[in-house]
């Protein structure tokens, strides 16, 4: 699953602690006279090498060294310590991550036209369309430096999305942090939205949804992760290979620098110590402008059809691209590395094949369309240079100034690296945890009680407004954004002509996972699927993003592994593929870990964006239902965490087959134009969802309950959406529900000045806003 990239392991941080100098003094050549050459390295076979500084542990180095029947240069040293990282090579994960493979490969609109193993996953959405997206993490490098950690986690994510030959379209970012009032969050969070916002907006791309969630989990390991998807026609897909002997291989794009040396490959792979020195390794540097005259670039090369194959250069640099690119070939590869261009002449051999430096891409090109390749590269002034060629031997070579610094089986280093059966043990904590239910807690006895709490949850600061963050963030730019933050899904047009779009909704409840992993992760896929139905379009695929602690927890492995299960299990239900994503391991600070975080983005289609749904409801005298069976399930929900700093229980149960069953009411809703506005039902309950619906457009309502007022307001029972009806569709709405055999419970109707709950309360839409936004704008201005 080479494009779910994880995360560090022990000993790999140490060796950037200082910088840039501490990692030039790691990655070192041997102790011997001038450059480590291959014939130098079978002729010195006992010379030290720095393989455990570079996070190789001594089996694998044994290993390397068998593969090779020698030891390895030191660039080839460089080339495995990054690729066989945590990061890298799913080490920890991959025996979990093949599961996904059990899944049906169609999605219920048509064929994946690439999955795992690729960039980023290709599916058909009809009309001769096709969509890619994929979500990964940058967390490690976001906490050291924010800015530049955040921004190049977009960059990233957009190369991959260009990699597959497709124009990226939107970008979503879910986000997680410490507590909102901890003077690190204040470092952080301002960083990283600025350098989301920053590269995001600069490359001219909307940003259309995400989540933000703050907790103590994440204080010193804030969760940074990105979506991209793009568009393409089906013909213009392209594959990450190096095939045809005698085709040319190009590095085109910014020049190759000192920055991200070792970057997320090394800093991906290890936790965090609080007792340790502050970690500030080389985090990669990124120019959005250069990104931009990328794209087009690449799109022009697309257009000319002067691309054989193609790779973007992220974690590991050039190590990555050579070895990925000659393993899915079909022959060998020679490359003279001293053709690439620097921003530091200083840098060595090593050096350069380690280099994270970021808008830098990979291509293989026919003798006769280099010339037209090059023409389009001055055209955009984008620096292009032939580094080599495919050739008809078997292994990869790299020369340095005429002599082999590097002579290996290139899938030995891209695909073969080690896997590791990591020991699985259901975490002692969670019995107790689970047994502390949210029954025990006192709940409101009156309407006076009532109010308050939902007022002390609509203002706590993961429901709190979040528009100083996402108005930093240009929603609308290119002008095709159907929906955008703060509904459900984010839409946005693919076909300008017909309308054809696509939603997608990325959702994790890391409360939930806590208290049981494989529900939580059924959760996230459930409440993505549920939104992307909620604004009218046809869920298709999964793509995810695992955030976990370190895999050498036998706890964290077990919560990993039941995760995995319980995103297939929802999966299969739903007929929904999981076409790619991302693994991060090591989140956490010495042996205290993240919560389980394992991040689901769902991708839908609508045959015409123009009859999406949007969240919330913009007149009066519309009739409010909710929709699915609301049940007495509070643990683990916002009322417990908030109102009593309450944590255990069992989360909500998912009832697939009916989340299936409401998603039809959502989307045939939507398509018959019956449905004013819809909003799943997920964190904060019914109280939250009538908060934001009537805080939105500022028009009121009033409902009433013949149930338990509390638990209709507060539960947070999986399955259930708010939705409002005019009058003149409420009979063929309810027909629609009934024949879908979804519960349909009118409880009111919008209208008035102020959000009433019968003769128990009511709350004036100002004081619903004034409490909404004061959180984050109190903390950041």
């Amino acid at each position: 699953m080479t494009e779910m990239n994880t995360s560090p392991e022990p000993g790999q941080l140490a060796a950037a602690e200082e910088g840039f100098s501490a990692e030039s003094q790691i990655i070192a050549a041997p102790k011997t006279d001038g450059l480590d050459t291959v014939s130098k390295a079978e002729a010195t076979p006992d010379v030290e090498q720095p393989w455990a500084e570079l996070g190789l542990k001594d089996d694998e180095y044994a290993r390397i060294r068998e593969i090779l029947g020698r030891r390895p240069t030191s660039a080839e040293l460089a080339m495995y310590s990054v690729m066989w990282s945590e990061h890298c090579s799913y080490k920890s994960s991959k025996t979990h991550l093949r599961r996904f493979g059990d899944l049906p490969s169609e999605t219920p609109r048509g064929k994946q036209l690439a999955g795992i193993g690729e960039n980023a996953g290709v599916i058909d959405i009809g009309q001769g369309w096709a969509v890619t997206f994929k979500v990964e993490s940058h967390n490690h490098p976001s906490y050291i430096e924010p800015y530049q950690g955040a921004a190049t986690g977009v960059g990233g994510i957009v190369r991959d999305i260009m990699a597959m030959g497709a124009r990226p379209i939107a970008v979503m970012d879910p986000l997680r942090f410490g507590a909102l009032d901890h003077p690190d969050t204040a470092r952080v969070l301002p960083g990283v939205v600025a350098g989301i916002g920053g590269y995001g907006n600069c490359l001219g791309l909307p940003n259309i949804g995400g989540e933000v969630v703050f907790d103590d989990c994440y204080q010193g390991n804030p969760l940074v992760n990105a979506l991209c998807v793009g568009k393409l026609r089906h013909e213009d897909l392209h594959l990450a290979k190096a095939a045809g002997q005698g085709n040319k291989v190009v590095l085109f794009g910014a020049k190759t620098g000192g920055d991200g040396i070792g970057g997320v490959s090394v800093l991906a792979s290890e936790t965090f110590d609080s007792e340790g020195p502050t970690k500030r390794p080389a985090v990669q540097v990124g120019d959005p402008f250069a990104e931009k005259v990328l794209i087009e670039c690449c799109l022009d090369l697309y257009a000319a059809g002067v691309v054989e194959g193609i790779q973007d250069l992220g974690g590991a640099g050039l190590s990555c691209a050579t070895s990925e690119l000659a393993s899915a070939g079909d022959g060998g590869m020679h490359i003279e590395l001293d053709r690439v261009p620097l921003r530091d002449s200083s840098l060595r051999a090593e050096e350069i094949l380690m280099s994270e430096s970021q808008e830098r891409m990979m291509a293989v090109v026919a003798p006769d369309k280099l010339d037209a390749f090059m023409a389009i590269a001055e055209k955009w002034d984008v620096e292009a240079v032939v580094l080599g060629e495919v050739t008809d031997g078997e292994n990869l070579v790299i020369t340095w100034h005429g002599d082999v610094v590097v002579d290996v089986p290139p899938r030995s280093v891209a695909h073969d690296g080690p896997v590791y059966e990591r020991p699985l043990a259901r975490p002692e904590y969670l019995d107790a945890m689970q047994d502390d239910v949210s029954s025990l807690l006192r709940r409101p006895a009156s309407g006076h009680e009532l109010r308050a709490q939902l007022l002390q949850v609509l203002g706590s600061p993961n429901i709190a407004d979040k528009s100083w963050i996402t108005d930093q963030y240009d929603r609308y730019v290119m002008g095709n954004t159907a929906l955008a933050m703060p509904d459900d899904a984010g839409v946005v047009r693919v076909d300008e002509g017909t309308g054809l779009g696509v939603a997608l909704s990325t959702d994790c409840n890391g409360r939930f996972a806590k208290l049981d992993p494989f529900i939580g992760a059924q959760h996230a896929v459930a409440e993505a699927y549920r939104n992307v139905a909620a604004a009218g379009a046809t869920p298709l695929a999964v793509s995810d993003c695992l955030n976990f602690g370190s895999p050498e927890d036998a706890g964290v492995m077990w919560q990993f592994s039941q995760a995995v299960d319980g995103i297939i299990e929802a999966c299969r239900a739903f007929g929904t593929p999981v076409t790619g994503g991302n693994v991060s391991f090591y989140n956490q600070t010495g042996d205290v870990a993240i919560h389980p975080t394992p991040v689901v983005a769902v991708l839908g289609v609508l045959d015409d964006v123009s009859k999406r749904t949007p969240s919330a409801w913009k007149d009066a005298g519309l009739a409010l239902y909710v929709l699915g069976e609301t049940r007495d399930e509070l643990d683990g929900s916002e009322w417990a965490g908030v109102v009593h700093s309450h944590l255990g229980g069992l989360p909500p149960m998912v009832h697939l087959e009916n989340e299936k069953a409401l998603a039809s009411v959502l989307i045939d809703g939507a398509r018959d134009g019956l449905l004013a506005a819809a909003h799943d039902l997920s964190s904060g309950g019914l109280a939250v969802a009538l908060a934001e619906g009537v805080m939105r457009h500022g028009v009121g309502a009033s409902v009433s309950f013949t149930d338990n007022a509390f638990v209709s307001l507060f539960s947070e029972s999986a399955g259930r959406a708010l939705v409002a009806v005019a009058p003149e569709h409420v009979e063929a709405f309810e027909a629609l529900a009934s024949k879908a055999g979804v519960a349909a419970a009118k409880i009111g109707e919008t209208g008035g000045g102020a959000l009433a709950v019968g003769d128990l309360f009511s709350i004036p839409v100002a004081e619903l806003c004034e409490t909404h936004q004061v959180p984050l704008r109190k903390i950041f201005g």
